[in-house]
């Protein structure tokens, strides 16, 4: 038994000397030490050992198990330093070399624009109010005094999802709900994304931002409105910004009128960029109408209000002298970066 096992441990010493691959050391392993290995079949033949000579066979064995997992062990561990020597020799690694840097986004125009127009806002005492992307019909049209056969509410121009439900196409219906919580006098801002079924061009696209303003407090006229919106448009494109106000129509202002600023450009002398006129038409605005007050529980002989509405879209457009909408929307950051 002696003999057996001393030839057993010198074959696999030599065996374990030759390997040069970890696969081929874990072959040596399962031949000599796995369920049919040499040492466990040895093991079987212990019945045929006198049994006052078994304790003394199962020590050599274990002996020489142990002393074989110690080759292996010292075999693994040398292949395996070798290896990694090896690899590090053939990786040569310049410490000194710069670190990659991480690619950083860029702030949009869109919303550098937006916080510029919420900080002028806010700091005339109004409040930044949101609302729902998915509207219902009457908050975004028949509270605003938009009647059914309106245009606007025609499948070509809105995104109906069933009879009542829609895609707003204004950001109006954020005033409504405030109104209907009858907490006045009412200051406040809704700027947010619309939705409108327009061909994507230079200057539409069926998803775009728009910021409306609302003013509901008693002894509120037309005058308010314009040295709000007058202030306003100084603060965004320059002190001698000038506005103009022509009359227009709206279903929920009445009065209504549309506001030019003068061109910040050529400063209102005509140029390419106001095409001559030294005028650029820049929002749409005027008094909430009587009805739209009563509808929402609001007395329009305690208190009266205005409204305006501005593209977001478009002060960038103006702001940042960009020609085409699509811009907008590439998240180019070679474009981005330049604002």
């Amino acid at each position: 038994m002696r003999a057996r096992l001393d030839q057993i441990r010198e074959q696999v010493q030599a065996q374990i000397k030759s390997c040069d691959t970890a696969d081929k050391l874990n072959e040596i392993r399962v031949a000599v030490l796995g369920k049919k290995g040499q040492l466990t079949e040895l093991l079987k033949s212990m019945k045929d050992v006198a049994p006052e000579e078994r304790p003394k066979v199962g020590q050599m064995v274990n002996e020489a198990r142990a002393e074989i997992e110690r080759v292996l062990e010292e075999q693994k561990t040398q292949m395996e330093k070798a290896l990694r020597e090896a690899r590090m020799k053939a990786e040569v690694i310049d410490v000194t070399l710069p670190a990659r840097k991480a690619e950083l986004g860029h702030r949009h125009p869109n919303t550098i624009a937006l916080e510029e127009v919420e900080r002028i806002f806010v700091g005339m005492g109004y409040e930044v109010v949101e609302g729902p992307e998915v509207e219902r019909d009457y908050y975004n049209f028949e509270a605003l005094n938009i009647p059914a056969d309106h245009p606007a509410k025609d499948e070509q121009d809105t995104f109906f999802v069933t009879g009542d439900i829609l895609l707003r196409t204004q950001t109006s219906g954020v005033q409504v709900h405030e109104m209907e919580k009858g907490k006045l006098p009412i200051r406040m801002i809704a700027p947010g994304r619309v939705f409108r079924a327009d061909e994507v061009d230079a200057t539409h696209s069926p998803s775009f931002h728009q910021i409306e303003g609302l003013v509901i407090d008693k002894n509120i006229t037309f005058a308010d409105l314009k040295g709000t919106l007058a202030q306003f448009s100084r603060e965004l494109f320059g002190e001698n910004t000038k506005v103009k106000f022509r009359p227009h129509h709206f279903p929920f202002t009445e009065p209504s009128a549309e506001m030019d600023v003068s061109c910040f450009k050529c400063g209102g002398r005509g140029c390419r960029f106001c095409k001559g006129s030294g005028w650029i038409e820049i929002l749409g605005c005027g008094m909430v109408h009587p009805h739209v007050l009563e509808m929402s529980n609001i007395d329009p002989e305690e208190y009266t209000g205005f409204a305006f509405g501005v593209g977001l879209e478009r002060i960038a457009l103006l702001k940042y002298e960009i020609d085409d909408m699509r811009l907008l929307y590439e998240n180019d950051i070679r474009f981005l970066r330049q604002f």
